[in-house]
């Protein structure tokens, strides 16, 4: 699959990975300033978010085959893979099926673990806006506060809002699939394949995604690996605490 795109910057190329219901943009304040040290930054949206094509197909081997896909199609050289969330998971697979296509690799506060599904009144409060009806995203928060009382994470989740053609909204994301196949998200590495490369995993101190427990199962599988923790930060790190985020990225790849 072709994704979507936005490349800042000249120099090492280094692919970022958003999770799920995200989409490049949640990546581009820190892939500007990440772009500023000689690193050519490409934000991809991930098959059936963002700008990229939709597809019945979801799961972590297709998000992997699309990422080769990618490198291949641009003769990347060896990129610096990070990947948050749903983007983590999907780089640790890539990096177990395509171990010679990448040199470093960045996982955001996410374990190779299997996680149960929690996402579900999210779901339901996307799929109870009319889209039919709304004359306003204001209008679709409202209609979405009643499962989501975050006004944060409404906003993030409106942003996959658009106008259509006629005048009235559509969800970019889609939505159907997305909500189908919601447990494939939550599947944890199943390859037990130990890759020797150098991987960092970056975790927030007040999230739960990756716990002490956890570690012992992310050097097994990556043996070559350290996990630093962010404290004050939940499972948005990056937009939480940009600046420390950026001197762990910057002092990993360097």
């Amino acid at each position: 699959m072709e994704l979507n795109y936005k490349a800042i910057g000249e120099g090492k190329p280094l692919i970022i990975l958003h999770g799920v219901f995200g989409s490049a943009d949640n990546w581009l304040t820190i892939a500007k300033e990440l772009a500023e040290h000689h690193f050519k930054v490409y934000l991809l949206d991930q098959r059936n978010h963002g700008d990229s094509p939709h597809s019945d197909e979801f799961s972590y081997q297709a998000m992997a085959d699309d990422l080769h896909e990618f490198i291949e199609k641009h003769e990347l050289d060896k990129p610096f893979i990070l990947g948050h969330s749903m983007g983590g998971k999907a780089a640790m697979k890539f990096s177990v099926n395509y171990s010679d296509e990448w040199e470093k690799m960045i996982v955001v506060d996410i374990a190779p673990k299997a996680y149960p599904v929690h996402h579900d009144k999210i779901l339901t409060g996307l799929k109870s806006i009319d889209l039919d009806a709304i004359k306003s995203r204001g209008d679709a928060d409202k209609q979405l506060s009643e499962y989501v009382p975050d006004l944060g994470t409404r906003q993030f989740l409106l942003k996959n809002l658009a106008r259509n053609e006629s005048g009235g909204y559509k969800w970019k994301i889609n939505l159907d699939v997305i909500n189908e196949k919601i447990e494939a998200i939550g599947e944890g590495q199943e390859d037990r394949l130990a890759i020797e490369k150098e991987v960092l995993f970056i975790r927030g101190g007040k999230s739960d995604y990756v716990q002490d427990s956890d570690i012992i199962l992310i050097t097994q599988l990556f043996p070559n690996s350290e996990v630093k923790t962010i404290e004050g930060a939940g499972h948005w790190v990056h937009a939480e605490k940009s600046e420390e985020v950026i001197k762990l990225i910057l002092d990993f790849l360097r």
